[in-house]
């Protein structure tokens, strides 16, 4: 009997892909163990004017699966606000929390495809919360290539949450910046 040749795939690393030795090296971790980790991305959109029609915050939350390719969840007011006309109960937002293969295949197409196209774009601001995890702020949904304009020409923004195992802002800075996530660059 003739022996079957086994073909091993060989895959190729992804461009600006960097090594957990790497971040190992950088911040003296004893094990790659330590290296930080992306646990989640929560993407929030607040819609204030669902309260005066509920079907808009339908269709946000519509467009935010369409966009994540996970259903979106709406949000509702935790507490009653007069000034706003909010009560209790009401639908104010909507929200998705990606993770694993779904989370991964959001960034590289945020990364990718999303911020280049827009307008005079030169990084994303360093808005990290202290603990290690970052939020990015988007002032137009119409970024991402799923939105057709036509037929909701409703914009509006989005707040992107990454959520990591980072200990400080410099650990978590690195491992997006591991990802590919531009940051802007600082003139000293």
């Amino acid at each position: 009997m003739a022996k079957k040749k086994e073909t091993v795939e060989v895959v190729a690393t992804p461009a600006g892909y960097t090594p957990a030795l790497k971040l190992t090296k950088q911040f003296s971790y004893t094990t790659p163990m330590q290296v930080p980790r992306l646990l989640k991305i929560t993407i929030n959109e607040g819609v204030g004017d669902a309260t005066q029609d509920k079907k808009i915050v339908e269709e946000a939350a519509e467009e935010l699966s369409i966009i994540t390719g996970q259903k979106a969840i709406i949000t509702m007011s935790k507490k009653d606000v007069s000034n706003f006309k909010l009560r209790r109960g009401m639908p104010i937002g909507t929200k998705v929390t990606l993770r694993d293969v779904k989370m991964y295949e959001f960034l590289e197409k945020l990364i990718r495809v999303a911020l280049p196209r827009i307008r005079d774009f030169n990084g994303v601001a360093e808005n990290m919360d202290g603990q290690g995890n970052y939020t990015l702020g988007l002032k137009e949904q119409i970024i991402f290539p799923e939105i057709d304009i036509d037929k909701n020409p409703r914009i509006h923004g989005l707040e992107i949450t990454f959520v990591t195992t980072a200990r400080t802002d410099e650990e978590c800075h690195a491992l997006l910046a591991a990802f590919g996530l531009p940051f802007k660059k600082h003139n000293k």
